[in-house]
């Protein structure tokens, strides 16, 4: 009986691979460092590796690709083995600079107002060959187009501490040498405010990036539009950031989602830099992209955006205000779902 290949992200299994077939370890070291770190296509990766036949570089089947006509953002729908589809983001900056946008979910449990993620109604956790795999492919992609990946975070589809176990795997896997070898300066993982979590993540890895989905500093406005900020009240968020800041030494992120009439008042940007007080903070105010789901739910105005981040630096607080690409492929920020998955998986909970 001839058994399946065996994956390229399982370390053991391929140590084991190697072993039975007595294979000198630079074969091994070789095939990582062309598919992880060289992003080469899968042939040219496995050419010369004697038990390619037994090995498969990818856990996700690229079921599509989408390519903005406006800007340079580029959405991928990946499959799973159970049938299930994902997307990833990849965005060319017009400074040159790339950035992917992971998923570490199938769905959203967090279920945000404003996300459409979050209001697909399932979630499972993605398996660290599922998320790194991601990385590989949009890496490959990169370098068929003699173009590099630069910087990987965590705001696709997910709340990546709601997938805790198999998220610190993927940033070890990330950062290994050995791996993917990646700066953990170029990775960011962004939160609605996993408090416990966000402290984990600090202390394992103090030179990753954190970013708090913050969007209002009123506790009734902030449950309003993010259900699990009753169980994580800003009284505890702003407390755990300090802590964060405290073990980093690091910058946090910040990001704010502008929202007519709702949080982007002049008293409501002045309440932010009062809470943010002393913490050494860069607030990314984020334009609404509207979803059908949610049109109750209005984007404030460019002058709005420009008078609010005008308040900001006023007061001292870095600020920039994020220029939302891919929406005319549905890639932009809180626009990420496929409406597929509730067909295919209705009772799966986390």
């Amino acid at each position: 009986m001839v058994s399946a290949p065996i994956s390229i992200f399982d370390a053991p299994a391929l140590e084991k691979l190697r072993r039975q077939r007595r294979l000198d370890p630079q074969y091994v070291r070789v095939l990582r460092n062309r598919l992880f770190k060289q992003f080469q296509p899968d042939e040219v990766s496995l050419a010369g590796f004697p038990a390619r036949e037994q090995v498969r570089c990818h856990t996700l089947e690229l079921y599509r690709r989408v390519d903005s006509a406006v800007d340079g953002a580029t959405k991928l729908l990946f499959r799973t083995a159970a049938g299930l589809l994902i997307e990833s983001v990849v965005l060319r900056i017009a400074s040159g600079r790339t950035t992917l946008c992971v998923s570490s979910q199938v769905g959203c449990a967090a279920a945000c107002e404003f996300c459409a993620t979050g209001k697909m109604g399932i979630a499972r956790n993605l398996l660290p060959a599922e998320i790194l795999d991601q990385v590989l492919q949009a890496g490959q992609l990169l370098a068929a187009e003699q173009s590099r990946l630069d910087n990987i975070v965590f705001m696709g589809m997910g709340e990546p501490f709601h997938n805790e176990t198999n998220l610190w795997e993927t940033l070890d896997a990330l950062t290994a040498g050995d791996h993917f070898h990646r700066s953990p300066a170029n990775i960011l993982v962004s939160t609605v405010g996993v408090s416990d979590a966000m402290l984990r993540l600090a202390k394992r890895f103090p030179k990753v990036n954190l970013a708090l989905s913050l969007h209002s500093v009123d506790q009734k406005t902030r449950e309003q539009i993010m259900p699990l900020a009753r169980r994580y009240p800003l009284t505890e968020l702003r407390r755990v950031l300090g802590q964060c800041q405290q073990t980093q030494g690091r910058e946090v992120m910040i990001e704010y989602l502008m929202l007519h009439k709702l949080n982007d008042a002049r008293e409501q940007a002045n309440h932010l830099v009062a809470w943010l007080g002393d913490l050494r903070a860069h607030v990314n105010l984020i334009p609404y992209n509207s979803i059908e789901d949610a049109p109750h739910l209005q984007a404030s105005s460019p002058e709005k955006i420009a008078e609010f981040a005008g308040r900001l630096k006023a007061a001292g607080v870095k600020t920039t205000v994020r220029y939302s690409l891919g929406q005319d492929i549905a890639a932009a920020c809180g626009q990420l779902v496929r409406k597929e998955n509730r067909l295919r998986e209705p009772s799966h909970r986390l």
